[in-house]
């Protein structure tokens, strides 16, 4: 379900709130060789199913930035901001790789408004992101988000 913010005053109320958890999304093999082309990183732990099957994971899995790059359609599916004029992704404070997600995994995520601070003609968000596995006892991702929205 989207949380919904009609411009930047009710985006301010949101600060400290749990946006909540997103649908699964399938992690399959055609979309970690697409992001190895669009990267160039054609490690065989990521492309080669046959050789990944034998490495250390027992299947192939996804690089850790396709991970995070996920971060942002999942978290559009949680927060809707209206009525403001540009939406900047300013950067992360923190990430880490707690997990890999083998090919045929899903994903989802949970988040929660940690922060919402005022900037020059807007304001600066910080979101808690984790990025769990299916079935997993670890997630595949934690991470700070920073977004800066000016109306």
């Amino acid at each position: 379900m989207t949380v919904t913010a009609n411009g930047l005053d009710e985006l301010q109320a949101l600060a400290g709130s749990e946006l909540g958890v997103t649908d699964w999304l399938e992690v399959d093999q055609d979309r970690i060789d697409t992001f190895a082309t669009a990267t160039d990183d054609h490690q065989w732990i990521h492309t080669d199913p046959e050789k990944a099957s034998q490495g250390p994971f027992g299947a192939p899995i996804a690089h850790g930035y396709l991970t995070l790059s996920l971060f942002i359609p999942l978290f559009t599916d949680l927060l809707d901001v209206q009525g403001v004029t540009t939406k900047v992704n300013y950067g992360l404070d923190k990430v880490r790789f707690p997990s890999p997600v083998k090919a045929g995994s899903r994903i989802r995520l949970r988040a929660t408004l940690a922060s919402v601070d005022e900037v020059r003609g807007g304001v600066q968000i910080a979101v808690d992101g984790t990025v769990e596995i299916e079935g997993g006892d670890k997630p595949a991702c934690v991470l700070r988000s920073l977004s800066r929205f000016y109306a």
